[in-house]
């Protein structure tokens, strides 16, 4: 074979090695996120999360009159539901079950997923952080007035607080763009939510529950 021969076909398998190279990148990276992923169990679990937030949310603005405190269940309940539909919508696209086998908080073992200090996390495995016990929430749906407004505020700074804790697990093990900018969004606006709570407390005389952020 002539050596200009020989440099043609070097070439050209060079050519099909970085060709087959670049697309392994391309469809590692845009394949979807598997079952036990980190994404799949942020978007299950947050869901979850979220679900509840709505929940307390619809509870005081049923049982406070307070037009900052409504409004502010009203953006709670709407911001949240939104992003649920977002969370079960990636689940979908990914060809996933919008449940999965695994326990919660799975995807965070192991990546700064201790997640004590509220009623509803400590000593109970696979419990999210920040979560309302059965128990306070019925407080809640039982409370009026200005009990239910401290009471939704406290527990809400508590939730939100386990949900920036879990956003932040996403952003250390996930570099899938969307999923990635969903979590940002999270901590930054609940981390904001969570002055405005803070503010709202003092004016009532009372403070939040202790930080479960580290």
């Amino acid at each position: 074979m002539s050596t200009s021969r020989t440099r043609l076909v070097l070439v050209a398998l060079i050519s099909c090695v970085v060709t087959a190279v670049a697309m392994l990148l391309i469809l590692g990276r845009s394949a979807p996120p598997g079952d036990a992923s980190a994404e799949a169990g942020f978007a299950r679990d947050m869901a979850v999360h979220h679900a509840q937030a709505v929940e307390m949310g619809f509870a005081v603005r049923d049982g406070s009159t307070d037009a900052p405190i409504r409004a502010l269940a009203y953006d709670i309940i709407t911001t949240q539901t939104a992003q649920r539909g977002v969370f079960m919508g990636w689940l979908q696209q990914w060809g996933l079950d919008q449940s999965g086998t695994r326990p919660a908080m799975a995807w965070m073992a192991g990546h700064g997923g201790e997640h004590g200090g509220t009623p509803a996390a400590v000593g109970v495995p696979g419990t999210m952080p920040g979560m309302a016990t059965k128990e306070e929430l019925a407080r809640l749906k039982a409370a009026k007035g200005k009990d239910s407004e401290i009471l939704f505020l406290q527990l809400m700074i508590r939730h939100h607080e386990g949900g920036v804790q879990m956003a932040q697990g996403l952003l250390k093990l996930s570099n899938r763009d969307e999923v990635r900018r969903m979590a940002q969004s999270i901590v930054d606006t609940q981390n904001s939510e969570i002055g405005y709570m803070t503010d709202l407390l003092k004016q009532r005389g009372a403070q939040p529950y202790p930080s479960i952020l580290k």
